[in-house]
């Protein structure tokens, strides 16, 4: 949906500068024109209705005229600097729930066209534990949100619910980390809930990032379903150069690189910076109004992502 709409917002910018650009170098000198003509003829100063009735702009010229400078910002707003994301399902969890409305800092890491969305400059290279909007490896019409968890050249391990990571080594480098259990401590059992289970909630700190996980400690590992990477074992990945490897951070209901493998850099959308609102989606199951109606505003959310 938002590769259709940036296109249908590219169309019609370009569409409407077009019409502007038409009228403003053929048709708005002719009636100018027209109108100094009719004024020395009467040897007066045409009133306002005068000059409407004897050069009117054409309606397809006033509309485009009003519209593109709108559009235009929009465009280059939603390009290159930031675009509005729903939070739709609970993968994030407790970092980001269903109803939360986020901005995607865009020049995060790269400028991008709006169509084909080649590369125009390099911005920054993603960070370990920073939160990114990407396209869907295996659908890239559909948007995803997940932690980056592994940077390209770094070995991940997920075990028994324990994440372990052994950062690449840098070129030249001789004294390179180990393999290592990435820190957690318990945060006890908070208000979310798998079903009639409550989640086990714990604090994790990837890179120069600590933030909330949950974990499903009743859960069995599906690690028959991971994806499977030729030379590592069922539950280990490498991540190959110009790749990433992301989790979300409610780790035991989240659909991610440990099921279909890497993202590669040209799939990254931005950075996700800000929770701008926070809508309440919870209702009861006798409730008459579509699930699609927020029940109220969470007002507490609203701030920087983490």
């Amino acid at each position: 949906m938002a590769n259709y709409f940036s296109i249908f917002l590219t169309v019609i910018t370009v569409l409407t500068g077009i019409l502007w650009a038409i009228d403003a170098w053929k048709f708005r000198p002719a009636r100018k024109q027209k109108l100094q003509d009719e004024a020395q003829r009467l040897n007066t100063e045409l009133s306002e209705d005068m000059r409407q009735q004897l050069a009117p702009q054409p309606v397809w010229a006033e509309y485009s005229q009003s519209i593109f400078p709108i559009i235009a910002a929009v465009l280059i707003l939603r390009t290159f600097l930031y675009e509005p994301f729903q939070i739709p399902s609970g993968s994030m969890m407790p970092t980001l729930l269903r109803g939360d409305f986020i901005l995607v800092e865009k020049f995060s890491y790269a400028l991008r066209d709006p169509l084909a969305r080649n590369e125009i400059v390099t911005m920054d290279k993603p960070k370990r534990g920073e939160v990114a909007v990407f396209k869907f490896p295996p659908n890239p019409s559909v948007d995803f949100i997940k932690r980056i968890v592994g940077l390209p050249g770094d070995r991940i391990i997920y075990r028994n619910k324990t994440l372990y990571i052994e950062p690449a080594c840098a070129e030249g480098q001789s004294d390179c980390a180990e393999l290592e259990v990435v820190n957690k401590e318990i945060a006890g059992r908070a208000e979310y809930f798998r079903g009639p289970y409550p989640l086990d909630r714990y604090t994790e700190t990837l890179g120069d990032v600590s933030h909330e996980i949950l974990v499903d400690s009743a859960d069995v590992p599906y690690s028959q379903n991971y994806y499977k990477q030729a030379g590592t074992g069922s539950d280990e990945w490498i991540v190959p150069e110009g790749h990433y490897f992301m989790m979300g951070d409610n780790r035991d209901n989240s659909e991610d690189s440990r099921f279909w493998g890497f993202v590669h850099e040209d799939l990254l959308v931005g950075r996700a910076v800000f929770i701008w609102m926070s809508f309440d989606m919870d209702r009861d199951a006798d409730s008459w109004l579509p699930a699609w109606i927020p029940t109220g505003i969470r007002w507490q959310r609203l701030g920087s992502v983490q």
